[in-house]
């Protein structure tokens, strides 16, 4: 079974605040998958979506990667790639990321799926973007007998944590590159004194059509803009229950961070989610 060019994963996000006080919120989210060498078949699968171009959903390449059409999104990633070690052998690369709606759209992280060419996950990219329209990305091998991995924090997120200390991913991928599943990721925030934030997001495949898409637009008409305006609220209210505001450093010269294997895969992801 061949994956589809693109499709739509629908879910939640759950945020969980642990120090200096406990703060803990959810949102609905909708999310689209591409394969990125595929970006013309895509295209056409709705009048409703369409790729580098006006829609009511769209994706637009220069979202993501370098940020150049001189380099290619493949030839970006397997650049990423290959900083870790990781050859994709001509397989499939997806992306799973938050599109325009109606034109507009922000993508606090993006997950880059790449595959060897028999469809197994072998490397992920985390490509992740501040409201200071910075970005930074961090690349892991996969293992899935070690769904759990660390590495050091290095770009400013948030004005209410420092850029120091880590995060620690837990990606339950979907299946293989076949196209519908699950997916589940857990990024958490490790400071000196242990875990001081968690997000979780929990999403499932859906097939990209004219009526999903219409479905989502009733559902969550101001998706595109409703992520910037989660962020900004949220950060309003922990500003108002005290939490030290950070100003923005000057972001690191250093764009790409490799991410490396925990030894100890204690819980999971579910796990997690219990604990939020």
């Amino acid at each position: 079974m061949t994956a589809p060019a693109a499709q739509l994963w629908f879910g939640t996000t759950v945020h969980r605040r642990e120090t200096p006080f406990v703060r803990r919120f959810s949102h609905r989210v909708a999310m689209l998958e591409v394969d990125i060498d595929r970006l013309a078949e895509a295209d056409a699968l709705s009048r409703l979506f369409a790729v580098d171009r006006g829609a009511a959903i769209s994706f637009r390449q220069a979202d993501h990667g370098s940020r150049d059409k001189a380099l290619p999104l493949r030839a970006w990633a397997e650049e990423r790639f290959g900083e870790i070690g990781v050859q994709l052998d001509g397989g499939a690369i997806r992306l799973i990321s938050f599109p325009r709606v109606l034109g507009i759209g922000f993508a606090p992280i993006s997950v880059w799926l790449g595959h060897g060419p028999d469809g197994n996950l072998r490397g992920v990219i985390y490509e992740v973007h501040n409201t200071f329209g910075e970005t930074h990305t961090y690349v892991s091998a996969f293992d899935p007998a070690h769904a759990r991995a660390v590495t050091e924090k290095e770009f400013f997120v948030s004005p209410f944590f420092d850029v120091d200390g880590g995060y620690r991913f837990t990606l339950r991928p979907p299946p293989t590159d076949q196209g519908g599943g699950r997916m589940s990721l857990v990024v958490e925030n490790m400071g000196a004194e242990g875990r001081a934030h968690m997000a979780a997001l929990t999403v499932r495949a859906t097939a990209l059509s004219s009526p999903a898409i219409l479905r989502w637009l009733v559902a969550m008409p101001i998706s595109g803009l409703g992520v910037l305006i989660a962020i900004h609220w949220q950060a309003f209210r922990l500003f108002l229950k005290g939490a030290k505001y950070r100003v923005k450093p000057e972001q690191r010269l250093k764009r790409t961070t490799l991410i490396r294997r925990e030894e100890k895969d204690a819980g999971g992801d579910e796990d997690l989610r219990k604990r939020a």
